[in-house]
């Protein structure tokens, strides 16, 4: 095995481990849970993220994000219903007893503690304010509901929660300027995330290209091996020669897969800070110049082949074509730019292009062999999904897979494994993101099932792949629906579409009578002429 290949092989094994996920990130998150509150008369608001836009004498300022309370008038969800309301410190700062000083209809700004949320909003309603905002002792958004003994709630005043960071900027606000004046206002989301869309629309397409790209080089050999075998030639190559640059996946290293991806995403957990994202953005962009290069020299070879069949002796890295040379270093540089300019907000297309490339790489050269390794794969990597996003929160206290995902505690903007694309219609902004996993796992399947009805000559409606494409593509949907079900709370997609995808393929095996080559061989039997030993035939 030359360096190149190991490298390749070393990058596979790296993004294989990578996070699979699927949650969208909002401006906001509200990430304290408390579902068990019930509703009751004057507490049955739906929690909703406020927009809090500041004026300061007149000139708008910054915007900050809160979520409204459980009790209180409903906030309006257009700007221009939202009044600009002079803001003042409460007096007492925690509003837990009377104010001191009366207000005509200005905002009060509270501190949390000492007493519940809804004297603070009595108290603060007596005293003439217009509206409550709460300023946490915590950087996140909690939702604030009733207490089951409450009663006084007849209150006609909206109270938004602020986070401490927006607190303290508010506050220097007050104490350097004359005037200071907020607009609340909620504005909703539109029913249809076209970013969504479009992400589906890349899931997709990244899986086709893979899948197809997979097939025709595994069909290759195959005619070949055929033509030698009508020709009776004695020694016949094998197929499966390990020099082919394909790794096939075991049974052994499916089960492996979920013991070592928790180690590994538990490392990102506890290590996740600045210099850690930074050092992942390294090796991201390898895997993601390796990718580029790897489908560019694939695609211009067939308008260059003589660039691509003319090779170079490099040191360290073995024998490389002439197109590749010529390919490395623009791959290298759009990385570099990438990594460089990744805050701008077009940046997120760079992460794509390089995300896609690395993934149909990955495709084209891990493959499962037979579908009893695809079934143990796609199963561990279920229950790895479904433990780290949900059952995580009962040892960690919090999801370990959404706070890796998000990157809680770095600074930055996420991990830069996934494909994520901005919410351009929704007011909140952020973006839809979607994990390498959900699509680099479902695709070896589905890759498998296109290289089996390739060299089995099923036509599309016959074979296997076509009804597993439009299964992932109904589980991955599925999965978008429960996300806006869920208020955007984070999905393990696997959950939904292992299921769809795993199930559709065993149960169409299974009635067409193919379940036993599938789940054995993985590939169709060959008629073996009868002038060639039997031997050969099954190399």
């Amino acid at each position: 095995m030359d360096s190149l290949r190991f490298l390749r092989i070393l990058l596979v094994s790296a993004s294989i481990l990578l996070v699979s996920l699927l949650y969208t990130v909002t401006a906001g998150d509200i990430v304290h849970q408390d579902d068990l509150a019930p509703k009751k008369p004057g507490c049955e608001n739906d929690f909703v993220l406020v927009k809090v836009q500041t004026w300061i004498d007149g000139t708008e300022d910054a915007e900050f994000v809160g979520v409204g309370a459980r009790f209180g008038r409903r906030i309006v969800s257009k700007e221009k219903n939202a009044n600009q309301t002079h803001v003042v410190f409460a007096n007492p700062r925690d509003c837990c007893s009377p104010l001191k000083t009366k207000l005509i209809g200005d905002v009060v700004i509270v501190d949390r503690g000492n007493c519940r949320f809804t004297a603070k909003a009595n108290n603060a309603e007596a005293a003439g304010a217009s509206a409550l905002l709460i300023i946490n002792n915590q950087k996140e958004l909690y939702k604030m509901v009733c207490e089951p003994d409450e009663t006084d709630l007849d209150i006609q005043i909206p109270a938004v929660l602020l986070p401490q960071d927006a607190g303290a900027t508010l506050e220097k606000m007050l104490i350097n300027s004359s005037k200071v004046s907020v607009q609340l206002y909620s504005p909703r989301r539109p029913a249809v995330d076209v970013a969504e869309v479009f992400l589906w629309l890349m899931a997709i397409g990244t899986i086709l290209c893979a899948s197809y790209w997979s097939a025709w080089s595994a069909r290759e050999p195959a005619i070949e091996h055929d033509k030698l075998l009508k020709d009776a030639i004695d020694e016949i190559p094998s197929t499966n020669d390990g020099g082919s640059g394909v790794v096939e996946i075991n049974t052994l290293s499916a089960i492996c897969f979920v013991f070592l991806a928790s180690g590994f995403l538990v490392v990102l957990y506890k290590l996740m800070s600045y210099w850690f994202v930074e050092l992942l953005v390294v090796v991201f962009c390898i895997g993601g110049v390796e990718g580029l290069q790897t489908c560019l020299v694939a695609l211009l070879s067939r308008w260059f082949q003589r660039a691509g069949d003319s090779y170079i002796k490099v040191p360290f890295l073995g024998s490389i074509s002439y197109l590749t040379l010529a390919v490395s270093p623009f791959c290298i540089i759009f990385a570099v730019l990438w990594a460089v300019y990744r805050e701008r907000s077009l940046a997120w297309i760079g992460q794509d292009v390089l995300g896609i490339a690395l993934v149909i790489t990955v495709l084209q050269i891990v493959h499962v062999p037979n579908l009893k390794v695809g079934t143990v794969l796609l199963s561990c990597a279920f229950l790895y999904d479904i433990f780290w996003v949900f059952v995580s929160k009962k040892l960690f206290h919090e999801s370990v897979m959404i706070v890796v995902a998000r990157g809680d505690k770095s600074g930055e903007d996420g991990i830069p494994m996934l494909l994520k694309i901005p919410r351009m219609f929704d007011p909140w902004g952020g973006y839809s993101i979607i994990g390498f996993g959900d699509i680099l796992l479902p695709g070896l399947l589905i890759a498998f099932a296109l290289r089996y009805d390739w060299l089995a000559n099923k036509t599309l409606r016959t074979g296997y792949f076509i009804w597993a494409m439009v299964a992932y593509g109904l589980g991955l949907l599925i999965t978008y629906v429960a996300l806006n079900l869920m208020d955007g709370h984070g999905q393990p997609a696997l959950l939904y579409i292992v299921p769809f995808t795993l199930g559709t393929m065993l149960t169409l095996a299974r009635k067409r009578d193919d379940l036993w080559i599938l789940w054995t061989k993985g590939e169709p039997e060959r008629a073996c002429p009868h002038h060639v030993r039997l031997e050969q035939c099954s190399e």
